[in-house]
C-alpha cells in the first residue's frame, strides 16, 4: 500500500471517531428537545466502529438518559437531606435509602432520634409493605423477627394493636386485601405504586341478599358497639366472637348461609362470620312468613344465598397497601394534631415515638424517638409534628409508641427500646428491595 493510501485509511479513521466524540459531546452538552431526533443520533454514536480493530461501546439514548436523570437526583436528593438534617450523622445504606441519626434539646432535656429516608427515583426497585407476624391476626413478633420475614433493609413498628393478642387496631390492607377496618375515624396511610396518599379511610361493606343490603360497620376488630355490624374472616382466627346481647351471628360458606348462632361459629376457610343485632340481620335468614310467632328452622335459612361487598372509595382505589395510626402530625404542610377527634389525648404527652410521613418530592420519612430515659425524654406529639414539619413532610402521622417504638436497619435495631430488641408487635412497614 502506498505511503498516501495509508495515510488516508489512518485520516479516515481519526475522522470516523472525532465525528462519533462530537455527537456524544454535544448531546450530553444540549440534549435535543425532540425524543425521536435524539434517539436517532445515539443510535449512529451507539454504532461500533470497527476499523483498523478498533472497538467501542456507548451507552444507548435511554440509558444514557436514566442514568443523567438518577445523578442529578441524586445530587439533589443529597443536598436536600443535609439541608434538613443539620448537625445529623447522614449515613447511605444503598442506593435510595439513608439512615439519619441525630439529637435534638428539648426543654425538659435531650432526645434521640433516628430516621430512614427512601427515594424511589434513584432506586425504582425499592417497596415498602406492611407485614404481619403471621398468617393469623392475634399473633405478635418482634421487628427483627418481622423484618426477617420481609427481607427488609429497614422496618418500624406499625399500627396500633390489642396487647392481649395482638390484634391490629385500624385499618390494614397488603397486597390490596382488608384484613381489618378502621376505628375511631382515624388517620391511615395508603401506599400506591407512584406515590401516597394519607387520610381518614372509611370502610364501604355491605352485605347483600336479593334487594336486601345493609352496611357493614367492620372486618375484624373487637365489638365497640353492641348495635355494630361486623364481619370476621378466616385471618381472625378460627372461631368467631360470642354475638353481642339479642344478637345473632351468621356463618357463610361459598356464598350461602350454613349456620347461624347466638354463640361463637367456626369461620368457614372459604366464607366468614357476620355478628350483629337481631333484628338487622332476620331479613337474612327469616322466611318471608305471614306468622311472625313461627321461629326460624334451619331448612328456612340454610343454603340462602348472600354476597360480600367491600370496595375501596375512589381516592384509595389504587392503593396497593394501608397502615393506620394516628392522629395527624403534617397536614398539607401544616402542624395539625387532632388527638381529640381521634380518641388518643392519653398519648399527647413526652413519650417515645415513632411516625411516618412523606415530602413534596415524594421521599418517604420513618422516624423513632427515644424517651423515657436520662439521655433522651421522648416528645410530645407537638413537637414530634414540628419535628417532621422540619424533616420536610408535606403529609406526617404518629404510629404505636411508647415501648412499641422500634427501628431495624441492615439486621440492626438502631434506637433504644426500653426492652432490649423491642416488645413483640403485631405488625410491621419494611422497606426491602424487589
Amino acid at each position: 500500500m502506498s505511503t498516501l493510501a495509508l495515510q488516508t485509511n489512518k485520516n479516515y479513521t481519526k475522522l470516523i471517531l472525532y465525528s462519533a466524540y462530537a455527537i456524544l459531546l454535544s448531546f450530553l452538552i444540549a440534549p435535543p428537545r425532540n425524543v425521536a431526533f435524539q434517539n436517532n443520533l445515539l443510535a449512529m454514536a451507539n454504532t461500533n466502529i470497527q476499523y483498523g480493530h478498533i472497538s467501542t461501546d456507548v451507552f444507548t439514548g435511554e440509558e444514557l438518559y436514566q442514568k443523567d436523570s438518577i445523578e442529578i437526583e441524586k445530587e439533589r436528593w443529597d443536598k436536600s437531606v443535609k439541608s434538613r438534617y443539620r448537625n445529623g450523622t447522614i449515613l447511605t445504606i444503598q442506593p435510595g435509602i439513608k439512615h439519619i441519626r441525630l439529637s435534638k434539646r428539648t426543654n425538659a432535656g435531650n432526645v434521640k432520634i433516628n430516621v430512614v429516608e427512601m427515594n424511589k427515583k434513584i432506586n425504582p426497585k425499592l417497596e415498602l409493605v406492611p407485614v404481619l407476624a403471621s398468617d393469623t391476626l392475634s399473633n405478635k413478633a418482634t421487628i427483627k423477627t418481622l423484618a426477617n420475614k420481609g427481607k427488609a433493609i429497614a422496618a418500624i413498628n406499625a399500627t396500633y394493636f390489642k396487647p392481649q393478642n395482638g390484634i391490629p387496631l385500624g385499618t390494614l390492607m397488603i397486597d390490596k386485601k382488608i384484613y381489618t377496618g378502621p376505628i375511631y375515624n382515624r388517620v391511615a396511610f395508603g401506599i400506591k405504586s407512584d406515590g401516597y396518599i394519607m387520610d381518614k379511610y372509611k370502610l364501604d361493606a355491605t352485605l347483600t341478599y336479593k334487594k336486601m343490603s345493609i352496611p357493614i360497620d367492620n372486618i375484624n376488630q373487637p365489638r365497640m358497639l353492641s348495635t355494630y355490624l361486623l364481619v370476621y374472616t378466616k385471618d381472625w382466627g378460627q372461631g368467631s366472637p360470642q354475638a353481642p346481647k339479642h344478637g345473632i351471628n351468621i356463618a357463610v360458606e361459598d356464598g350461602r348461609i350454613i349456620k347461624v348462632s347466638n354463640g361463637s361459629l367456626t369461620i368457614p376457610n372459604n366464607g366468614f362470620v357476620v355478628s350483629g343485632p337481631k333484628s338487622k340481620l332476620e331479613p337474612f335468614f327469616i322466611a318471608q312468613m305471614k306468622d311472625e310467632k313461627q321461629i326460624f328452622l334451619a331448612n328456612l335459612f340454610k343454603h340462602r344465598k348472600v354476597e360480600l361487598k367491600i370496595k375501596n372509595s375512589p381516592e384509595w382505589e389504587n392503593v396497593n397497601h394501608i397502615v393506620s395510626g394516628g392522629p395527624f402530625l403534617v397536614q398539607n404542610g401544616k402542624v395539625f394534631v387532632d388527638a381529640k377527634d381521634q380518641k388518643l389525648l392519653s398519648i399527647t404527652g413526652r413519650n417515645p415515638r415513632t411516625a411516618i410521613g412523606y415530602t413534596k418530592n415524594n421521599e418517604f420519612i420513618m422516624m423513632t424517638i427515644d424517651g423515657r430515659e436520662q439521655s433522651s425524654v421522648g416528645m410530645t406529639l407537638t413537637e414530634t409534628a414540628q419535628l417532621m414539619q422540619e424533616f420536610g413532610c408535606i403529609w406526617a402521622m404518629n404510629l404505636d409508641g411508647g415501648g412499641s417504638s422500634v427501628m431495624l436497619v441492615k439486621d440492626k435495631i438502631v434506637n433504644n427500646p426500653s426492652i432490649k430488641g423491642g416488645i413483640a408487635v403485631s405488625n410491621a412497614l419494611v422497606i426491602k428491595e424487589s
